[in-house]
Protein backbone atom coordinates (compact mmCIF):
# COMPACT_ATOMS: atom_id res chain seq x y z
CA UNK A 1 0.00 0.00 0.00
CA UNK A 2 1.12 3.71 -0.85
CA UNK A 3 2.55 5.28 1.90
CA UNK A 4 -0.22 8.49 1.36
CA UNK A 5 -3.29 5.96 0.93
CA UNK A 6 -1.93 4.27 4.17
CA UNK A 7 -2.10 7.96 6.01
CA UNK A 8 -5.63 8.13 4.38
CA UNK A 9 -6.49 4.92 6.19
CA UNK A 10 -4.89 5.53 9.33
CA UNK A 11 -6.89 8.54 9.54
CA UNK A 12 -10.07 6.85 8.97
CA UNK A 13 -9.74 4.72 11.60
CA UNK A 14 -8.50 7.59 14.19
CA UNK A 15 -11.64 9.33 13.10
CA UNK A 16 -14.23 5.97 13.24
CA UNK A 17 -12.49 4.99 16.69
CA UNK A 18 -12.78 8.77 18.24
CA UNK A 19 -9.08 9.05 18.94
CA UNK A 20 -9.29 12.60 17.56
CA UNK A 21 -5.91 13.37 18.44
CA UNK A 22 -4.27 10.91 16.23
CA UNK A 23 -6.79 12.21 13.42
CA UNK A 24 -6.05 16.16 13.91
CA UNK A 25 -1.99 14.73 13.20
CA UNK A 26 -2.72 12.93 10.42
CA UNK A 27 -5.37 15.90 8.80
CA UNK A 28 -1.95 18.20 9.18
CA UNK A 29 0.24 15.24 7.74
CA UNK A 30 -2.22 15.02 4.70
CA UNK A 31 -2.63 18.95 4.40
CA UNK A 32 1.44 19.48 3.81
CA UNK A 33 1.46 16.65 1.46
CA UNK A 34 -1.14 18.49 -0.25
CA UNK A 35 0.56 21.60 0.07
CA UNK A 36 3.59 19.87 -1.27
CA UNK A 37 1.74 18.05 -4.87
CA UNK A 38 -0.09 21.70 -5.35
CA UNK A 39 3.28 23.50 -5.14
CA UNK A 40 5.38 20.87 -7.37
CA UNK A 41 2.08 20.90 -9.78
CA UNK A 42 1.11 17.01 -8.95
CA UNK A 43 -1.47 17.30 -7.48
CA UNK A 44 -3.42 15.00 -10.07
CA UNK A 45 -0.90 12.34 -9.82
CA UNK A 46 0.71 13.40 -6.59
CA UNK A 47 4.23 12.52 -5.22
CA UNK A 48 6.39 9.36 -4.60
CA UNK A 49 6.71 7.79 -1.08
CA UNK A 50 10.33 9.26 -1.16
CA UNK A 51 9.31 12.41 -1.27
CA UNK A 52 6.38 11.87 1.25
CA UNK A 53 8.74 10.47 3.68
CA UNK A 54 10.99 13.42 3.09
CA UNK A 55 8.23 16.02 4.22
CA UNK A 56 7.21 13.66 7.08
CA UNK A 57 11.07 13.73 8.29
CA UNK A 58 10.61 17.69 8.30
CA UNK A 59 7.51 17.50 10.15
CA UNK A 60 8.97 15.02 12.68
CA UNK A 61 12.12 17.94 12.95
CA UNK A 62 10.16 20.81 13.15
CA UNK A 63 8.22 18.89 16.10
CA UNK A 64 11.77 18.33 17.83
CA UNK A 65 12.83 21.64 17.56
CA UNK A 66 9.56 22.65 18.90
CA UNK A 67 9.48 20.47 21.96
CA UNK A 68 13.44 21.35 22.55
CA UNK A 69 11.84 25.05 22.76
CA UNK A 70 9.01 24.35 24.75
CA UNK A 71 11.13 22.62 27.43
CA UNK A 72 13.32 26.03 27.79
CA UNK A 73 10.89 28.49 27.90
CA UNK A 74 8.83 26.10 30.71
CA UNK A 75 6.11 24.66 28.88
CA UNK A 76 6.48 20.90 29.59
CA UNK A 77 2.51 20.36 29.08
CA UNK A 78 3.41 21.65 24.99
CA UNK A 79 6.59 19.73 24.55
CA UNK A 80 4.75 16.95 25.55
CA UNK A 81 2.17 16.92 23.23
CA UNK A 82 4.91 17.93 19.99
CA UNK A 83 6.59 14.76 21.19
CA UNK A 84 3.48 12.82 20.98
CA UNK A 85 3.02 14.57 17.58
CA UNK A 86 6.33 13.26 16.42
CA UNK A 87 5.46 10.00 18.03
CA UNK A 88 2.90 9.34 15.24
CA UNK A 89 4.37 11.09 12.45
CA UNK A 90 7.65 8.44 13.08
CA UNK A 91 5.63 5.48 12.17
CA UNK A 92 5.39 6.36 8.62
CA UNK A 93 9.29 6.88 8.13
CA UNK A 94 11.71 3.77 7.70
CA UNK A 95 12.91 1.93 11.04
CA UNK A 96 16.23 4.02 11.69
CA UNK A 97 19.76 3.15 11.68
CA UNK A 98 21.27 3.01 15.34
CA UNK A 99 24.53 5.13 15.52
CA UNK A 100 26.73 2.04 15.25
CA UNK A 101 24.99 1.31 11.82
CA UNK A 102 25.77 4.72 10.54
CA UNK A 103 28.88 5.02 12.01
CA UNK A 104 29.82 2.01 9.49
CA UNK A 105 28.04 3.42 6.60
CA UNK A 106 29.96 7.43 7.21
CA UNK A 107 33.52 5.47 7.86
CA UNK A 108 32.78 3.34 4.87
CA UNK A 109 32.13 6.44 2.65
CA UNK A 110 35.11 8.51 3.65
CA UNK A 111 36.98 5.71 2.45
CA UNK A 112 35.20 5.35 -0.32
CA UNK A 113 35.63 9.17 -1.20
CA UNK A 114 39.03 9.04 -0.30
CA UNK A 115 38.78 12.59 1.77
CA UNK A 116 39.63 13.97 4.75
CA UNK A 117 39.03 16.75 6.85
CA UNK A 118 36.36 18.66 8.06
CA UNK A 119 36.20 20.96 4.89
CA UNK A 120 34.42 17.32 3.03
CA UNK A 121 31.70 17.77 5.59
CA UNK A 122 29.17 18.08 3.25
CA UNK A 123 30.67 16.08 0.91
CA UNK A 124 30.06 12.83 2.69
CA UNK A 125 26.95 13.88 4.13
CA UNK A 126 25.95 14.18 0.98
CA UNK A 127 26.65 10.54 -0.09
CA UNK A 128 25.67 9.28 2.75
CA UNK A 129 21.67 11.16 2.96
CA UNK A 130 21.65 9.50 -0.87
CA UNK A 131 22.16 6.48 0.44
CA UNK A 132 20.01 5.79 3.44
CA UNK A 133 17.70 8.60 3.08
CA UNK A 134 15.13 9.43 5.69
CA UNK A 135 16.49 6.24 7.98
CA UNK A 136 19.19 8.36 9.68
CA UNK A 137 18.39 11.79 11.51
CA UNK A 138 20.37 14.85 9.72
CA UNK A 139 21.51 15.63 12.88
CA UNK A 140 23.04 12.93 14.17
CA UNK A 141 24.55 12.04 10.95
CA UNK A 142 26.48 15.80 10.99
CA UNK A 143 27.92 14.89 14.34
CA UNK A 144 29.04 11.43 13.05
CA UNK A 145 30.65 12.57 10.08
CA UNK A 146 32.40 15.45 12.32
CA UNK A 147 33.83 13.03 14.69
CA UNK A 148 35.17 11.15 11.86
CA UNK A 149 36.49 13.73 9.69
CA UNK A 150 37.64 15.85 12.78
Amino acid sequence: MALKQRITYDLKAALLGGDRFVADVLRGLKAVILNEEVAKGLRDEGIDDAAIEQLIAKEVKKRGESATLYRQGGRPELAETEEKESEILKKYLPKQLTEEELREIVAKKVTDLGVSGTTAMGQVIGAVKQEVGTSADGATLARIVKEILG
